[in-house]
């Protein structure tokens, strides 16, 4: 495509993914959008900014540290344990992370005439966050077309796949090395810790697609909780 398109870009592995893809999808010119939410893994935006260096690729950071006051949970309090309960949410979860991030997105794109939201969210291989799912994107989407009288198309490359197929799909389009300088880990810690939900769900990932992760850890536990 020859349209210009914006990445929701955190400097995870999901959304290092759909860089790479837009940059193979896209002719028109991309730009990445990340947020400052008060996050305890905010290392992950300083890799973004190395990432989308290495992508040739500008990178914003919006101040979005009112999410953190809004709510209390493990990722914006790292007063607060990481953990994951049957039957409930993992209190990693954020209430209105991705609805607000979207949302300032897409008011940020339509200043730049973009048309073309594209975030890593993914109902497949995830945590149970109600914000990841398609059926969420789709109404959003909707909304926001209505809010702003627009046409905006989120694009959610992601959705349908395992963390073992986005792997894949990163080794099929040349930018595996990419990787190494991405953050999971929730704890926030370079290497990383490869304990915490996020690091083990990555690892299974890779363990399942036979490729090594580049990514250092202090201990490579491959297995998923619970």
């Amino acid at each position: 495509m020859t349209e210009k398109a914006l990445v929701l870009f955190s400097g995870g592995q999901d959304s290092t993914t759909c860089l790479a893809k837009a940059l193979s999808d896209y002719n028109g010119a991309i730009t990445t959008i990340g947020f400052d939410y008060g996050q305890r893994h905010a290392v992950e935006l300083e890799q973004a900014k190395i990432i989308a260096n290495l992508a040739g690729v500008p990178f914003t950071i919006i101040d979005m540290t009112l999410l953190s006051k809004l709510t209390q949970n493990a990722l914006t309090r790292n007063t607060i344990p990481i953990e994951s309960k049957d039957g409930e949410l993992p209190n990693t979860f954020v209430d209105g992370r991705n609805h607000m991030f979207i949302s300032v997105a897409a008011i940020y794109a339509k200043q730049q005439g973009i048309s073309h939201l594209i975030t890593g969210v993914c109902e497949t291989d995830y945590s149970g966050y109600p914000d990841c799912r398609q059926d969420f994107i789709h109404s959003l989407n909707h909304t926001l077309n209505l809010a702003m009288d627009t046409s905006f198309v989120i694009h959610t490359p992601l959705m349908h796949l395992t963390k073992a197929e986005t792997v894949l799909l990163m080794d099929s389009l040349g930018r595996l090395d990419w990787y190494k300088e991405s953050h999971t880990c929730y704890e926030g810690m370079r290497p990383a810790c490869g304990k915490c939900p996020a690091c083990k769900l990555r690892l299974k990932g890779f363990e399942e697609a036979g490729i090594s992760d580049p990514l250092a850890y202090e201990t490579t536990v491959s297995e998923v909780p619970g």
